[in-house]
Order: C-alpha cells, then structure tokens, then sequence
C-alpha cells in the first residue's frame, strides 16, 4: 500500500493524546475512551492483503481483527470482501474510519490535531455485520480516503476461515463463476447409483483447462464451501490433499483411503466412523452418475467448481437423495440329492439364494468350494443355524422339523468370480463325497528326490477308494495364475491323458497307518512339476487332493 494520509495520521494521533493529555481539556471523557479505544484496535489489528486470499485461525471468544485502506485520488474505488467459513458459524463485521475534511498546514497548534482525532473517531460507522456459516461477499464503493476494520469471532469453538480482499474489480475473479441458477439436480436414481446434472459455470466454459468439477459424496449433510468440507474430513481423524482440485500427481494415501484413477476421473473413498466419503473430480463434465452405493441409504451431494491455478473454489447448492431398495434376489429351490453348481460374481458381492423346504427332520448339506473364497450363510424358518466361510469340502447335519424351510445364501469374498457345489440330501447313507482324510495335503520327500524322479505320500482313508496321480511340467511364473484359476471341483476329465501317471485302489482300516507314497519316474532334470491326486468315492463324483509344486534336481 502507499503511503496515505492514515499512516502517519495515527501515530501523531497516538503521540499527541499521550504528550498533551494533562493540557487538553476539550474532549468530554466518553470520547476520549473513545478515542483510545479505536487508536487500541487499529494499532492490534493485522493488513489484510489485496488480491490474495488470506487464512485466518480464530480462537474461541478471542476477536481477530485485521485493516485495509482506500487511497486518496481514487473517485468511486470498488472493492469486495468474501468471507468463508470453513467449519462452525462465524461473526464478522466492517468498520469505516472516514479521512476527515481538509489537512492539518505545518506549525498548526496540537489543539487542532486533537479536535481532529475526535472528530475522526466519531464519523466511524459499523457497514456490514453478518453471523453464520454461509459463503458471504460484501461489495462496496467510497468516493474518499478510509480506512476499513475488519473483525472476526467464533463463540463455539476454535476454527479457521479464509478471506479475500480486492481492490481490483476489472481483471476478472479470484473464484470460479457460478450460473444463474447453481443448484444441482438429480436425475435418476437407482439401488446403488444417482446421477446428478447441474448448469455449467461461466468459468468452465470459458477457461477449460484450468477449471474443473469436484464432487463431494457422503452421508452426514451437505457443505457450503470445499473449505468446510475438507475440514469435516479431516476432523474425523484423516489426511487429505490440499484441496479437492487434486493435480492427478501421486500422493500417499491413508489406510482408510482408496484412490481410483479411471476414464480421466480422480476418485479418492474414505472409509469414517459417520459412513463412506467419496470425492470425484470429472474435469469439465456436468453430468456424473455415482456407483457402487449402498441401497436405501440417503447420500448428500455438493458441487464445486474448482480454479486449477489458485486452488480457489466455488459451491453449487447441493441436493440429497435416498437410493432404492434393492430388489429381492432370486431364489433357486435345491431338490434332494440334486448336485447343484454356483459361480458367483465377485465384482458385484451379492448373495445367490438357494430355497430347501425339508420333507425329512434331518437334512444333510453339503458344500464343495470350487474356485475363490465363499461365505456361507443357513437360516431355518428366518432363524440363522450356521454362517462361516467355506474351505474345501465342508458338511452341515441339521435336525429340525417336517416342512421347515431353509434358505441358503452365497457371497464370494473376493474381487474375481468364486464357484461352489451345493446338495441337499435327507439320506445320510448316500454321501455324495467320498469319506475324506483327515488332510488332502500332499507331501513330497526331499531326500527322496532326484534328476529324473520325485517321490510323493498323501493320506487315505478306512474306505476302500480309488486314487488317481496327475503330473504336469510348469514354468515358475505360472505358479500363481495356476493356483487362482484351479477349479477344485472338476475331475481328471478336464486333464489330458498325457498327464496321467496311475490310478490305484488302497485302504486300512488303522486311520494312521492309511498313508500312501508313489515314485513318479521319467522327469526331466532341473524342472518344475505340477502334481495332483483324485479320490473317487462310490458316487463316482472325485476330490481333488491340494496341489504341490516339486522341482528335480539339477545335477545328481
């Protein structure tokens, strides 16, 4: 700022009130207490910057006060101050100190320069007074030099807020422009989506590159400004990027944070207490349907359009909406004995239904996983009778009542698709499965092993059971996509006849000595093989033993 007629007014002020207090007379007490205490609040207050947007901390029930001046020469000066909350409601008000008429001629007596500080401070006037938490812009114009006083209190707790000063009303705006009408509207709504739509920002049509939209998703309420919202986030015991208007460039993400990156659209999901908080920012585009939301729950949704180049931002008014529920799934009815198989979507992580109303009071299910990781979940007339995750073969024997109605629900647990086989039998003397040992591991003997052979023993059972020994060579990088992609529930059929090593029939009845070894011959030396063995029982339907991965030696 220049130096104007304020600057060195108020300290000749300061120091002629303090000098010459035993000599005057002429001002009454009150405006002398006046007068202190204006000279107390301009000489405690802070220059507010023109043209930058400036961060202010306040304290609880502590004023925060900071100035600025118009300068002499200036006819009709505009200015505008917007003032944001970024938390709890504020108060905040504008005080103007108008230049008093004429000037003071050099070697004018000190009785005139106090008749003047008194007049000063009477012609000061409140302009402006606002208490909430909303976005304001006060606007205003003066036709002479003053000086402005701008003070800030926070009666609920301690907060921060920001504010912008401009003297400079022709060079364009600090922040993004909004349209005549800036609400945003919802569209469509489904189970787990809503599509928004909202006008496009003057500032968006004008300088695209540098402007952008940023959605705000969560399930608490909406926010008037980026500033509020990323301190609610943040109160909730996360990190964020600086703003919303997030450069694409990588940053480290909190535990509780997942960042997707798809179709030129920054997504970051953070996982709070109060439920899901989701950011998009989408660039220029003012239509976006939301995924992956949860059904009939009720989603806030604000809009802001965001300044790339000064991180300065603008709230459209945001809307609300409740999702759908989500209609009931499908039901599949299980029939005796019937061997029914499941593949299930990961993607989605949705139940598969299966229906048995039970002619018999024990019922008999039996479960074979097949590929992924499944939780299982039984209910007996709307009463839950058993719920874990299913791990190979896995049985459940349940006793109830003539007509009782079982529901089975599937889920996969993982992102890829899971599969399972289902029966449900009332006749216990008919297993589908074979009896199964006490583990399907099969174990190889190192010092056994050599270039051309490798020696392998796994467990059978008291009942008679013919096993089959599969071999295949495999590199070392296909060990993984091997052991997601086996399907533990198809037989040697699925295998080709050059793989086939031997079947064999054995048994004891003594479980601990029902162990079996096998020498496969005729490998190569230095290689990775693939091993697997199959059990067939009297239903002819097989079990596929865990598979191991043996190397032979290089060199004997």
């Amino acid at each position: 700022l220049k130096m104007s007629w304020f600057w060195l007014y108020l300290p000749l002020h300061l120091l002629t009130a303090t000098c010459l207090c035993h000599s005057i007379k002429a001002a009454t007490t009150s405006s002398q207490q006046s007068f202190k205490t204006n000279l107390f609040n301009f000489y405690h207050s802070l220059i507010l910057a023109d043209g930058k947007e400036t961060t202010i901390h306040l304290l609880k029930d502590i004023p925060k006060r900071y100035y600025f001046a118009l300068e002499e020469g200036r006819v009709l000066a505009p200015f505008s101050i917007t003032v944001t909350p970024c938390d709890v409601p504020i108060e905040w008000s504008i005080l103007v100190y108008k230049s008093p008429p004429g000037k003071a001629a050099p070697g004018d007596h000190v009785t005139q320069e106090v008749s003047k500080s008194q007049k000063a401070s009477s012609i000061a006037s409140t302009i402006f007074n606002y208490k909430g938490n909303s976005v304001e812009t006060y606007m205003g114009m003066s036709s002479h030099a003053a000086l402005y006083l701008l003070e800030f209190l926070s009666t609920e707790r301690d907060t921060h807020i920001t504010v912008y000063l401009t003297t400079d009303t022709t060079s364009g705006h600090l922040y993004p422009e909004l349209p005549a009408d800036p609400r945003v509207n919802v569209i469509g709504i489904g189970p787990t989506t809503v599509t928004l739509t909202w006008k496009h920002s003057p500032s968006a049509l004008q300088h695209r590159e540098s402007i952008q939209y940023c959605l705000l998703v969560n399930e608490k309420h909406n926010y008037k400004s980026l500033c509020a919202a990323e301190t609610a986030i943040r109160s909730s015991g996360m990190k964020l990027p600086p703003t919303l208007a997030l450069s694409l460039s990588p940053y480290l993400l909190e535990p509780q944070q997942v960042m997707i990156l798809s179709n030129s659209e920054l997504s970051i999901i953070n996982k709070v207490s109060s439920g899901e908080v989701r950011q998009v920012c989408m660039g220029t585009k003012n239509t976006y349907t939301v995924p992956s939301l949860s059904p009939s729950t009720q989603y806030y949704f604000d809009v802001f359009i965001v300044n790339l180049l000064t991180n300065a931002s603008a709230a459209y008014t945001g809307t609300f909406a409740r999702t759908l529920e989500e209609p009931e799934p499908k039901v599949t009815e299980l029939k005796d004995d019937k061997v029914i198989h499941v593949v299930l979507d990961g993607k989605k992580q949705k139940f598969y239904s299966l229906q048995y109303q039970a002619r018999h009071k024990k019922i008999h299910f039996t479960f074979q996983l097949c590929q992924g990781q499944i939780r299982v979940h039984i209910t007996r007339n709307g009463k839950t009778v058993a719920s874990e995750n299913l791990s190979g073969l896995r049985y459940f024997s349940l006793k109830g009542k003539l007509l009782d109605t079982y529901l089975v629900q599937l889920r996969s647990t993982e992102e890829f698709n899971s599969s399972v086989k289902v029966q449900a039998s009332p006749h216990f003397h008919k297993p589908l499965f074979p009896l199964l040992p006490e583990s399907l591991k099969i174990k190889s003997f190192s010092k056994l092993r050599t270039c051309r052979s490798v020696t392998i023993a796994w467990l059978g059972t008291q009942e008679e059971s013919k096993y089959c020994v599969y071999r295949k060579r495999i590199e070392e990088d296909e060990i993984w996509r091997e052991l997601q992609s086996a399907d533990r529930c198809s037989g040697p059929e699925s295998r080709h006849k050059s793989e086939k090593v031997l079947c064999k029939y054995f048994y004891d009845l003594n479980p601990q000595r029902a162990v079996t070894t096998e020498t496969i011959k005729g490998l190569e030396a230095g290689t990775l093989y693939l091993f697997d063995v199959y059990l067939f029982g009297p239903s002819g339907i097989p079990v596929r033993y865990h598979s191991k991965f043996v190397r032979t030696r290089k060199k004997c």
